[in-house]
């Protein structure tokens, strides 16, 4: 009881003693609020887990698939040079043959 009334904000004032019945009903509320309390904040810190670990796997799995695209890019680069190569010596083979003659 002195702990409610320090919590309301009532300080040094003479508390009278309670019955044994007041006092069983105010310790089994003061009680159910801290387990009620308890449980709730478990609750909480459970999502909180397993929120971080869903936002942590999300991003794992978001810089797999840029590193994917980034090496796909890579391949098509070196694709993309290799066929300009290829391109090139063909047109200077076709430079190097001789024309039709013309009369």
């Amino acid at each position: 009881m002195r702990t409610k009334m320090r919590i309301m904000g009532f300080k040094g004032a003479t508390i009278k003693p309670l019955n044994e019945e007041a006092a069983a009903e105010l310790g089994a509320e003061l009680l159910g609020e801290a387990i009620i309390f308890f449980i709730g904040g478990g609750c909480m810190v459970l999502e909180y887990g397993r929120q971080t670990v869903n936002a942590r796997r999300k991003e794992e799995e978001l810089n797999e698939t840029i590193v994917s695209l980034q090496t796909q890019v890579a391949e098509l680069s070196l694709s993309t040079e290799t066929l300009g190569a290829q391109l090139r010596e063909v047109n200077r083979l076709l430079l190097s043959f001789p024309g039709p003659d013309k009369k």
